[in-house]
Parts: structure tokens; sequence; C-alpha cells
């Protein structure tokens, strides 16, 4: 007979090292983002140093309009910067940690089958209707959970592409209302 407590042994080692792979790539995600915020900040103290020492040099109004049209565009173009970066960052720790679960749901998986399957040998006479409702359920889950994993997947690919789409038409309109103002001014 089959000792449950190795299954529930390996299960526990299993769910220990996913943990661990999960953390990481969650660690990962947050360096990357801090590092992130931290130039973004030391860009934008650099920026408005640069931007004040200008502003003290303006002389006249045209000069005003100009200034306020330059760093109107400065500042749209570093936020949809930004905006992209920190979409990788976040898409990117998200997509790790996604693989990490998909592949411990997958192990998962392939060790409950496996209990199942030595459950079924060791199983009395006369356990057939059980077993044939175990084995029915099992695949019942399995199915389940690939069909959860293919529309997460789905869901991610669309926003992924929303935003994708959103960013450039906001870095195209700031473009055009950029050009105008120059214009005007």
């Amino acid at each position: 007979m089959y000792a449950i407590n190795e299954y529930f042994a390996d299960f526990n080692k299993s769910t220990a090292d996913q943990a661990t792979k999960l953390a990481n790539a969650t660690f990962v995600g947050l360096e990357q983002l801090v590092n992130l915020n931290l130039s973004a900040a030391k860009t934008a103290f650099e920026l408005n140093t640069k931007n004040f020492k200008a502003l003290s040099e303006i002389t006249d109004v045209q000069g005003l309009v100009a200034f306020r049209a330059k760093v109107t565009e400065s500042g749209v173009e570093n936020v949809l910067s930004y905006s992209r970066d920190a979409y990788e960052v976040v898409s990117g720790a998200q997509a790790e940690v996604s693989k990490v679960m998909e592949a411990g749901m997958s192990t998962l998986n392939k060790n409950l089958a496996s209990v199942v399957d030595k459950a079924v040998k060791s199983a009395p006479a006369g356990s057939d209707v059980a077993v044939t409702a175990l084995k029915s359920t099992m695949a019942a889950t399995s199915a389940a959970i690939d069909s959860l994993t293919k529309a997460s997947r789905q869901v991610v690919d669309f926003t992924d592409a929303s935003v994708r789409a959103a960013t450039a038409k906001a870095a195209a309109v700031s473009a055009t209302v950029n050009k105008a103002a120059r214009k005007a001014a």
C-alpha cells in the first residue's frame, strides 16, 4: 500500500519551493520598480532644476508661452515614458508569477494523479464506482484548471494590447497638441 505521508511530504516540499520562487519573482519585480522610481525622481529633480533656471531667464510673454509649451510637452513625454516602463516592470513580474503558478499547478496535478493511480491499485474489490468517480473528478478538475489558465492568459494579453494602444494614442495626441501649441506661440 502506498504511504500517503510520502505524498504530503513531497507536497510540502513542492509548496515550499513554489513559495520561494514566487517570493523571488516578486522581489525582483519590486526591486525593478524601486529602481525605476528612483531614476524617475532623479530625472524629475534634474529637469525641474533646469526648468527653474530657464524660467528665471525669461524676459517676455512670448518666451513664457514657449517655455510653458516646452515644459508641458516634456512633462507629458516623461509621464508616458514612466508609464510604459512601469507597465513593463509590472507586466514582467506578473508573467513570471503566472509562469511559476502554472508550473506549480501542473506539478500538483501530476502528483495528485500519481497518488490517485496508486490508491486505485490498492483499492479493495468492489470499489469500482468510487474509483471511476474519483478519476472523473480528477479529469474535470484538470480541465477546469486548464480553462482558467487559458482564460487568464487571454485576459492578460488583451489588457497588454489595450494598455499599449492607449499609450500610443496618448503619445500621438500629446504630440499633436504640443505641435499646435508651438505654432500658436
